[in-house]
């Protein structure tokens, strides 16, 4: 698989400065597991960059090393200005971050624990919480043990949120979220970033990252495999068809041979479906030569247009999302 970095997303780093995050040759190993392959990442202040890969390709990982809760192997970091060093504390005190695993205290009312996770902030600070909680329809009265899952996801956004910081970090926070609210949290992060706070955001939802995400960073395995601007997926996504075949009636030879030719950049074969990769988003030449081909069975379905962050990941970089 070849490494994809899009230069428009990576054309200057940008030298540690307040709203930026820089990293050299960050790297992380749990024992003798590789948890982060050395990574070089430069977010620029503003936006809002998309971290996404499948379960256990190091985007938590990522995102504590950034905030210092995990120890770094190797490699340097500057969040916000600030070079991340020791236990982290000057970087989190200038940063805000949402966790993607929940662990908080059910005996303490969602008020209560807005404050607790807002020690050491200002009032202002908890009262803008507050404020976002209730704008989300959570009852700051309840304990935390009556919350569903995504009441708690809500509680620890609005936390998150309130500080008045350049940098936040939003990991997974909208899983669990309906459609409704998961349109209103994007709402006011898209609206942070315009204000030019710098967010960097994961994701499993391909819609979520297409809406708010000006960039995209892509994990597997811990290694980064791609960093393109969201433009850049979006265009090629638009250019992807697939196609579905019965069962071991297909082989790499009749593909390259009926599918490859004028106006096909890349065919990848996956068991019965073939992922295409057009030079365009019009794929009426390439349906033509699949209709006609004689060397190829008859498609069980051919998809074109907008498709799932998993078949996304997979069709591009030929490795398995969520």
């Amino acid at each position: 698989m070849t490494d994809l970095v899009d230069h428009e997303a990576q054309s200057a780093a940008p030298p540690p400065s307040p709203g930026a995050i820089g990293v050299r040759g960050l790297s992380h190993r749990f024992g003798a597991k590789v948890a982060l392959e050395p990574l070089d990442l430069d977010i620029a202040p503003g936006g809002v960059v998309g971290l996404l890969g499948p379960n256990g390709s190091g985007k938590s990982t990522l995102m504590r090393l950034l905030v210092g809760l995990v120890p770094k192997t190797n490699g340097h970091v500057h969040v916000d200005g600030v070079l991340l060093e020791g236990d982290g504390v000057a970087v989190r005190r200038r940063v805000t971050y949402a966790p993607g695993e929940l662990h908080l205290y059910g005996e303490m009312s969602g008020e209560e624990h807005l404050g607790f996770l807002l020690r050491g902030r200002s009032r202002a600070e908890l009262d803008r919480a507050k404020w976002q909680a209730r704008e989300l329809g959570l009852p700051l009265d309840r304990k935390v043990r009556g919350y569903s899952h995504g009441m708690k996801r809500q509680l620890v956004f609005a936390a998150a949120m309130a500080p008045e910081v350049r940098i936040r970090i939003l990991d997974e926070i909208s899983e669990g979220l309906d459609p409704t609210k998961r349109s209103q949290i994007l709402d006011i992060i898209e609206e942070d970033a315009r204000c030019g706070t710098t967010i960097l955001l994961s994701s499993h939802h391909l819609g979520e990252v297409d809406r708010s995400c000006d960039r995209l960073v892509f994990l597997s395995a811990g290694r980064l495999i791609a960093d393109e601007t969201a433009a850049s997926v979006r265009q090629r996504a638009g250019r992807l068809v697939r196609v579905t075949f019965p069962e071991h009636r297909i082989s790499e030879a009749d593909l390259g041979s009926a599918l490859a030719g004028d106006g096909v950049e890349s065919v990848r074969l996956d068991g019965k479906e073939v992922a295409v990769l057009l030079d365009s988003d019009d794929p009426r030449r390439f349906l033509l030569r699949l209709a006609s081909s004689s060397e190829l069975p008859a498609p069980l379905s051919i998809e074109h247009g907008r498709i799932s962050l998993r078949e996304l990941y997979k069709a591009l970089y030929g490795v398995e999302g969520t």
